[in-house]
């Protein structure tokens, strides 16, 4: 897709609004509310604490989801613990799951291990989409292949970059490597990192299909893309 053709207009519907910094504040977990209602957002990502209250107040916005956070930031939570979460989130009324997966395991080369974690909780899911985070500021090359194809193994409706938490960003060539190793077989969501509109389309145009932008950036990336599209409020 190049750049123009890109619809601007509605590039909410390929992001998904995270407050999940360890010192977000309840202002911030408003302040996403009123972004994904405004922006016609496709999803909002509270951290667990906040999900039933993000729920609740977006009741009056179906065409907005949002997503449960699963063994989050380090995924290094038993397959029990996460499994559980899992279904407390769902029970809550989340549409999505986004999951870290056993990063230190993957990275032990314990892959049956990482496996069947992921699978847990895609099988905890009953069907829900199911986004596997690699963390891949912590990865090799080598090692994100590897767990994009263990993600798609297990079930993985999306294979996701990272947390956001990590000290190197996702770049549009990590996009490009994971969308070589796994083809078709499943999409992607790019998160750590997406800092700008022009970055956020370069990475569409090598692959990624979904965005998961902080708070704190993605209000003032949607404002310029309405702005590109001539549209205004």
């Amino acid at each position: 897709m190049h750049e123009d053709k890109f619809d601007y207009a509605n590039i909410g519907r390929m992001m998904d609004v995270s407050a999940v910094r360890t010192d977000v504040m309840m202002s911030e977990i408003d302040q996403m509310i009123d972004i994904v209602k405004k922006y016609h957002c496709i999803c909002a990502s509270p951290m667990p604490w906040a999900t039933r209250y993000t729920i609740d107040k977006l009741n009056d916005t179906p065409d907005v989801v949002v997503t449960g956070v699963v063994g989050f930031p380090a995924g290094a939570e038993t397959t029990f613990i996460k499994t559980a979460t899992a279904k407390e989130m769902l029970s809550v009324g989340c549409k999505e799951l986004d999951m870290v997966i056993n990063v230190s395991a993957l990275k032990s080369g314990m892959y049956n291990l990482v496996e069947d974690d992921i699978k847990a909780v895609v099988d905890a899911a009953c069907g829900i989409p199911v986004k596997t985070i690699l963390e891949i500021c912590y990865l090799t090359d080598d090692e994100i292949k590897k767990a994009s194809e263990i993600g798609v193994k297990a079930g993985a409706a999306y294979i996701k970059t990272g947390t956001g938490w990590g000290p190197k960003p996702t770049t549009v060539e990590t996009i490009r490597l994971i969308r070589s190793t796994i083809g078709n077989a499943a999409l992607i969501k790019a998160a750590g990192g997406v800092r700008s509109l022009d970055t956020l389309v370069n990475m569409v145009n090598a692959g990624c299909n979904r965005f998961g932008i902080g708070v704190r950036t993605a209000s003032s990336i949607l404002q310029e893309a309405y702005i590109r599209a001539g549209k205004t409020f």
